[in-house]
């Protein structure tokens, strides 16, 4: 038998990039080089990622690494190896023996460049590509992976991982982020250990609510903020996932990520693809903050909707009444933003179901009419209000879901997820269910009730788009028996089908990620979207930890950080309006809140905050992150600090101190990203001291700040009784003329 790849092979007589050898491929971005042997007729051959390589350093790199690793491990010889891709074969074998066919490289206007190589087995019908796409203004590499059944029988895969990764196994620390609901995005950092470390998600439909699909690697021991060589990746996927680190005796970690594929096999039918999800992936020698830089200007460029377009100061009316929804309430709380300062009001939660009503969480999703015992005039005249009061106006939806006591499930029992021939498993409200997304007619149905929202209310500008259920019973009554492990991922399928359609049809509406708080952070969901809810808690305290870790792969555009009620309705904690302020300031700014409880004091402190935020916004929202001192260094204090990314000609200072202790040592925090050479005049913002900080309008070179920083006073003057423990400041450095 004629090996098949001997029948396609195209011979590389030439290197891909300029002072490559013979079979090497180049992928490169201006900082960053990812170098391949890809050797016609061999299995394609890992060989370093990490600094821009020279020309001359890549003809000698296998003297200078003598190991080197497959670029795409798959299960065949030697299978007690970790596998990146495992298979089944229409007979029952499970090996694959894959050698380089074909290598591409294609230019594409905006001056990425995408590679391709391909593989084919020695004796089956079966291919893979490799694919390579870079960022080069962001200096990220995507990969991901296509595998092709060219035979006539159906193939299994058992594993498919989007990309491999082996890294030195020298003083290697993972930063990952974990956590649950009302506590995402927290941090750890561990020196990768022996053995096997999983990170890994089953949810169904969250993802980040328990752990992230993005890990740091520093490969200098513990992770430093402004130095140091970091490897940041990040697996663009809102199902679930699994990110493996295999500490082994080669003497390398082999790092791999992709879709989880427990209870996921996918059976490959003759002449179907699979493609994976991406692996971004991206290096820095400028330690977290440069890795995190590089994604965030990444995700604003090419992930999110409306990436930098500043987003609008809002007032969401979850907290301020939870499913109290009326007419007159809405109405109030629209002037109520509108007079501080707002430019749009989301009615959440409670505003429908006519059998049904909508009046806790036990029914009506699925029956998306107005409840005209609340809202008379339907969401027209709450457009028309906001309209009058020169705001835009935003509506909550969960169309994934649906309840048991619900028209739409009396309906269509047949289009939710649940084991065949078991009882209903149920969630919120003790009535909660999960579409089934597999099912092409409910995607149309959920693609048709946004449709029929926006016909009728037009004016709608923000949505939030809610998903508040796991998967909770595996089955589907549309997909045939012996498909039922597609499950999960043709979930996923079918949710970024429906979010294309709306987003193709609807290009300038607002949608945020919300899925019981932050369970939606992910590179791979958020495409189609503009931001994501952080957390349910909205706690100032809790959201500086959130955030921090957060910010780590997602920019301040994207976070939604709300101002909300003291005492905080999650963690009870009494906290002065400045400090939730100032914490709501490092993000996209919102209120969670009923104005009518507010003082006329607090509205207009918190009038002149949202004016003030209006004019650095630009730069919180799009400027590059530097993370100055972190809450998890145990000082009592965190910092950090917005640049503009074009001419660091404005920067925003954040500071926060959340522990009080008498004689406490409060450390001086130095700033970074200024240009070294430029005077800056201090201003604070949202001020509640009648005197000025001593520096207040005065000017400083950048080189002073970053060297030197400038001392924080911790506590606020004023009356003694108004006196608290919390301290907070919000500088706004300005380059002098």
């Amino acid at each position: 038998m004629k090996p098949l790849y001997a029948l396609t092979m195209t011979l590389l007589a030439m290197s891909l990039s300029a002072g490559a050898a013979p079979g090497q491929v180049h992928v490169s971005t201006p900082a960053t080089s990812l170098l391949i042997d890809a050797s016609a007729g061999e299995a394609p051959r890992f060989l370093y990622y990490g600094a821009r390589l020279a020309a001359d350093d890549m003809s000698s790199i296998t003297e200078a690494a003598p190991k080197s690793f497959a670029a795409y491990p798959v299960y065949g010889s030697y299978p007690e190896k970790e596998s990146a891709m495992s298979v089944t074969h229409p007979d029952g074998n499970m090996t694959l023996d894959m050698a380089v066919s074909d290598v591409t490289a294609t230019g594409n206007p905006d001056g990425s460049q995408q590679t391709v190589v391909t593989m084919t087995d020695r004796r089956y019908p079966f291919t893979l590509r490799l694919n390579y796409l870079t960022y080069p203004g962001e200096d990220v590499i995507e990969t991901w992976v296509e595998a092709e059944n060219t035979g006539s029988g159906t193939v299994r895969l058992d594993r498919f991982m989007s990309g491999y990764l082996p890294v030195r196994n020298e003083d290697v620390h993972v930063s990952q982020l974990y956590g649950t609901w009302a506590n995402e995005g927290r941090v750890e950092e561990a020196r990768l250990p022996h053995g096997l470390k999983v990170i890994k998600n089953k949810d169904g439909v969250r993802n980040s609510h328990t752990a992230h699909a993005e890990v740091m690697m520093s490969l200098d021991g513990p992770g430093r903020e402004r130095d140091g060589r970091v490897i940041g990746a990040a697996l663009c996927y809102g199902g679930n996932y699994k990110l493996m680190f295999d500490t082994d005796d080669s003497g390398y970690h082999h790092f791999f990520a992709g879709i989880n594929e427990e209870n996921s096999a996918y059976m490959l039918d003759p002449g179907e693809t699979f493609v994976t999800p991406p692996l971004a992936l991206t290096y820095s020698t400028n330690g977290m903050g440069g890795v995190s830089r590089n994604f965030h200007r990444w995700g604003r460029n090419h992930k999110l909707a409306h990436g930098n377009e500043p987003r609008k100061v809002l007032l969401n009316s979850w907290e301020g009444v939870y499913f109290d929804i009326n007419q007159a309430g809405m109405e109030a709380m629209m002037t109520d933003i509108a007079d501080m300062g707002g430019e749009l009001f989301v009615m959440d939660d409670g505003w429908f179901g006519t059998r049904y009503p909508r009046d806790n969480d036990s029914t009506s999703l699925g029956d998306w009419t107005v409840d005209t015992r609340k809202l008379p005039g339907g969401i027209k005249a709450l457009c028309d209000a906001a309209e009058e009061r020169g705001i835009d106006f935003g509506i909550w939806i969960e169309p994934e879901m649906t309840n048991t006591v619900s028209e739409f499930f009396e309906k269509h029992p047949d289009y939710v997820i649940n084991a065949p021939g078991r009882d209903l498993v149920q969630g919120r409200g003790g009535t909660q269910l999960v579409l089934d997304l597999a099912n092409p007619e409910v995607r149309d149905m959920m693609v048709n009730m946004v449709d029929t929202l926006m016909a009728a209310n037009p004016r709608i500008d923000y949505i939030k788009w809610d998903a508040n259920a796991p998967i909770m019973s595996h089955g589907s009554k549309y997909l045939p028996a012996d498909r039922q492990s597609h499950l999960y991922i043709e979930y996923h399928r079918g949710l970024r089908d429906v979010i294309d359609r709306i987003r193709e049809k609807y290009p300038d509406v607002t949608i945020q990620a919300c899925a019981s708080g932050g369970g939606r952070a992910n590179w791979g969901m958020l495409p189609g979207f503009d931001e994501f809810w952080v957390s349910d808690n909205t706690d100032a305290v809790q959201r500086i930890f959130m955030q921090w870790g957060t910010s780590y792969f997602f920019p301040a555009i994207a976070m939604a950080s709300h101002i909300s009620a003291s005492p905080n309705h999650q963690t009870r904690r009494i906290l002065p309006l400045k400090f939730r302020t100032d914490v709501a300031m490092s993000g996209r700014l919102g209120m969670e809140i009923q104005p009518r409880d507010m003082t006329d004091e607090e509205k207009g402190q918190t009038r002149r905050a949202i004016a003030d935020y209006k004019r650095v916004r630009d730069v919180v929202q799009t400027g590059d992150l530097y993370r100055l001192l972190s809450p998890y260094d145990g000082k009592g204090v965190a910092s950090l600090m917005y640049v503009d990314s074009d001419r660091a000609d404005e920067a925003v200072f954040f500071w926060w101190k959340f522990v009080q202790e008498c004689a406490m040592d409060i450390p001086r925090v130095t700033m970074d990203g200024l240009d070294p050479d430029r005077l800056y005049r201090v201003e604070e913002l949202n001020r509640i001291d009648p005197t000025p900080l001593p520096y207040e309008g005065k000017t400083f070179s950048g080189r002073f700040l970053m060297d030197h920083g400038l001392e924080m006073y911790p506590g606020h003057t004023g009356e003694w009784n108004a006196a608290n423990d919390w301290s907070s400041r919000v500088l706004h450095l300005t380059a002098a003329e």
